[in-house]
């Protein structure tokens, strides 16, 4: 069993190792490579991890997780307490808007029942926010006005993720109790608005033990001089409070993100940062290597129109969505298309509420697997997408709002 996992590590690390640079001296992003990279070595192409996709899956989205956490050390809590009108509209309308157009595309085109197409509806709503927050880094964009815009969709994406999976059982009759899979949560029996108080405690106990707890054993850590120490303290303090959001059934990205809001100003900031961010970087590319094995392009191969149907219309519905608020935004034409295009694949929350679909038996398993397949080549198409807006679109657009 050693020797197995061995040599999966190797595989994972070679495929990556030799795509990625590839991928960049084409002048491809990296997530491009290691998509390509996961495609290769998954089970549909060279075979040589099996069908272990879901498993990396599992284990890689704590790369997201810290991705958050990063982004949250970045940003102080005033200036996010500033945000939250901006969170709030941009991002309910981009939800709201996307999952209403499907929704009625659905039921006008698609021979599926109505709680079929809305369940689908919101799993399609929701964008990547590993891609989408990889790319702008790469791009070094994050702290710019487009930043904030996708920043504050995505955040409002990954909080409404909550009520969408307690809104789910609603459309099934399964009872919500034998789906041993779904997502758990220590407050579920309880009356809804004493679980609304409870998290509200959990949210205000995670801030002041971030500024009366932490930050004061984070200093005690420091004294000891013990590098890898604080970075074991770094990475307890991520795991803890994400775990701590799930047991409540709060996203555990949303909690890192609020963990690492707390402690932006600390004088711990920039340590932190160094220390989580090789172990973020690693995992991510996991995550999209994931992501590329498991496509599964048996079912491309045997409904091909669909497939790719489905998935140009979703990447349109959502890119005229987004192109519509951010011009309602004001801004520049060249952001517009930027905001649009990067934001318009499905998200890698969308297998989440699909797997939880079919355990609710809201969704019949073919077609969660076809919605599924759709989310991966959305995602896989993004980096495509945004090479087409660089080098085609990106000189037109940025010249004419020079004129």
């Amino acid at each position: 069993m050693e020797t197995d996992f061995l040599l999966q590590a190797i595989i994972y690390l070679a495929a990556a190792v030799i795509c990625v640079p590839i991928a960049k001296k084409l002048g491809l992003s990296s997530i491009l490579g290691y998509l390509l990279a996961g495609i290769v070595i998954g089970p549909y192409v060279l075979g040589f991890i099996g069908q272990e996709g879901q498993d990396i899956m599992h284990f890689a989205e704590f790369g997201v997780v810290m991705m958050l956490f990063l982004i949250g050390l970045e940003l102080e809590p005033r200036k996010f307490w500033k945000m939250r009108k901006f969170i709030v509209g941009m991002g309910s309308a981009q939800l709201i808007g996307t999952t209403v157009i499907l929704f009625l595309g659905f039921l006008l085109f698609m021979d599926w029942s109505w709680k079929t197409g809305l369940a689908i509806s919101l799993a399609l709503a929701l964008s990547s926010t590993a891609i989408v927050l990889q790319t702008l880094k790469e791009k070094g964009l994050l702290n710019t006005s487009l930043g904030r815009s996708s920043f504050a969709v995505l955040l409002f994406q990954d909080i409404a993720v909550i009520p969408i999976l307690a809104f789910l059982p609603l459309l099934s009759t399964v009872n919500i109790e034998a789906v041993s899979e779904g997502p758990q949560s220590l407050i579920a029996g309880y009356p809804s608005w004493l679980q609304t108080l409870i998290v509200l405690g959990i949210i205000s106990t995670i801030y002041f033990a971030g500024r009366y707890v932490f930050v004061p054993l984070l200093h005690i850590i420091a004294k000891t001089r013990l590098q890898e120490l604080f970075t074991a303290s770094a990475l307890l303090l991520v795991v803890g409070v994400s775990y701590s959001m799930q047991l409540v059934g709060l996203s555990p990205a949303l909690g890192a993100f609020m963990a690492g809001v707390v402690l932006a100003n600390s004088e711990f900031r920039h340590e932190l940062e160094g220390d989580i961010a090789p172990f973020k970087g690693l995992l991510l590319g996991l995550f999209f290597l994931g992501v590329g094995a498991s496509i599964n392009f048996q079912l491309i191969i045997q409904n091909p129109l669909f497939i790719f149907v489905f998935g140009a219309i979703l990447t349109l519905v959502k890119f005229v969505v987004l192109f519509l608020m951010s011009r309602f935004n004001k801004k520049s034409l060249d952001q517009n298309f930027l905001f649009a295009i990067g934001l318009s694949q499905a998200g890698e929350f969308g297998f989440v509420i699909m797997s939880f679909c079919m355990q609710l038996s809201i969704i019949p398993t073919i077609l969660a697997n076809q919605v599924m397949a759709v989310i991966a080549m959305s995602m896989v198409a993004t980096p495509f997408l945004l090479l087409i807006n660089e080098r085609l679109i990106y000189p037109f657009t940025r010249v004419k709002e020079k004129v």
